[in-house]
């Protein structure tokens, strides 16, 4: 019964609008002050034992290249490059959105970074050539969501280190539900822009302006393929490698481009600092409630109840599939990962699953819940683009969400899709 209050009291907390790392924080300690208060004094150590991990050194340190290379002109140069390769398309400038978020996703490892650097350029520019606001708006957080699952991704940091799994297979299992994600994407608009007549104003193929995108573009592109090649086939750990991605974005900043400086470094670390410490105090908090329900034999409890449904593997994964997509529309995608991993994991592995196509399955869920109210931080940061309502812009993502399901669904059935190039990349 305690536990349950407590369970209760995190969500009225989250409701009332109480940030979801000291509501989480707040209902452990009061069920600690009211069931066992002599565990109080082991409250530190156990929030530092939450964050002071190996792996999490990356987690900071790919924010801070995905920033730098924000800031030092990524974004433009792989909008110059999409221009070229998908704008004589039907439904030209759509099209150039999600393949320039399938780019972007490599590089900033964030949904919500992708979101918002993309769609200040996308979104203006697709409503100046006739596309309807709630359209544009639509496909830029819908396709913004494989910011967080094609490598290198942040959440799957985060649910290495509750898993064990390797962050390298984890980021390498990522590539295939990316891009399956991005190319049905890609026909959808095709197909909707060809039944109502989306299409930008034709202008003349110009050869040298094409190569200079490419070069332009290339030393941009070339980051990710840096980190999972190094990654893959153990040049690096995935921490160092976040360090080398560091390194290479401060020199095509500072020697390629030329529009890193001094001003931007230090705005990009107070970027880098903000968004990392607002991530280590959801693990650290939500270390304490994890151990709370390790304690109260929560899991062990769930996954009885689970395996004693008897089903068949498919009814397991369809399952498993509907919750987290419900929890992620009220949950962040952080403490989602945290609460549900070693519950639900422990499951998974009894009926075959691996903790990779696990992974992949819970990554693409929750990035699901991004662009679904009404948390959706991805549908957050679009309205304050184009200052649309929530919900308008949700309607405009619906059909591309339903790409991200279908996807979902196909990696859940299919384990190969996750678990295939990982068996063949790995060292």
């Amino acid at each position: 019964m305690a536990m349950f209050i407590m369970l209760i009291l995190l969500i009225v907390l989250a409701v009332i609008g109480v940030p979801l790392a000291f509501s989480i924080g707040a209902s452990a300690l009061i069920y600690m002050q009211t069931n066992v208060p002599h565990l109080i004094p082991m409250l530190p150590q156990r929030v530092w034992g939450g964050v002071f991990s190996f792996v999490m050194i990356a987690m900071p340190l790919f924010i801070f290249a995905g920033e730098l290379m924000n800031t030092g002109g990524i974004t433009k140069r792989i909008i110059n490059l999409c221009m070229y390769l998908v704008k004589p398309f039907r439904g030209g400038l759509g099209e150039v959105n999600i393949v320039s978020s399938m780019l972007f996703g490599g590089i900033s490892g964030s949904s919500v970074a992708d979101t918002s650097a993309i769609g200040s350029v996308m979104i203006p520019s697709m409503e100046e050539n006739g596309y309807p606001s709630k359209f544009a708006a639509g496909v830029t957080v819908a396709s913004s969501t494989m910011g967080m699952i094609i490598p290198p991704s942040v959440p799957m940091i985060v649910y290495a280190m509750v898993s064990g799994a390797s962050v390298g297979n984890l980021f390498i299992a990522g590539l295939i539900p990316g891009l399956m994600i991005g190319i049905s994407q890609l026909f959808l608009v095709f197909f909707i822009s060809r039944k109502k007549g989306y299409h930008p104003p034709k202008t003349p193929f110009v050869l040298i302006d094409f190569l200079k995108a490419i070069l332009s573009g290339v030393p941009a592109l070339a980051m990710p393929v840096i980190i999972v090649v190094f990654v893959s086939f153990g040049v690096t750990t995935a921490s160092e490698s976040a360090g080398v991605a560091v390194f290479y974005a401060l020199l095509v900043g500072f020697f390629v481009y030329r529009e890193l400086t001094i001003q931007k470094v230090i705005k990009a670390l107070k970027k880098t600092f903000i968004a990392s410490s607002s991530i280590m105090i959801i693990i650290g908090f939500t270390t304490i409630f994890t151990w709370l329900l390790t304690m109260a034999n929560i899991p062990t409890v769930v996954a009885s109840f689970f395996l004693a449904l008897d089903m068949p593997l498919w009814g397991y994964v369809i399952l498993f599939d509907i919750i987290i997509l419900l929890l992620g529309t009220f949950i962040d995608v952080t403490p989602a990962i945290l609460l549900l991993s070693p519950i639900l994991l422990p499951v998974m592995q009894s009926v075959g699953v691996s903790e990779l196509q696990f992974g992949a399955m819970m990554i693409t869920g929750l990035g699901i819940g991004l662009v679904t109210p009404p948390v959706g931080m991805c549908l957050n940061a679009c309205t304050k683009i184009n200052r649309m309502p929530i919900l308008q812009i949700f309607k405009g993502a619906l059909p591309f969400i339903i790409c991200n399901i279908v996807v979902l669904v196909l990696i859940s059935l299919v384990p190969a899709l996750t678990t295939w190039l990982p068996s063949v990349l790995s060292y």
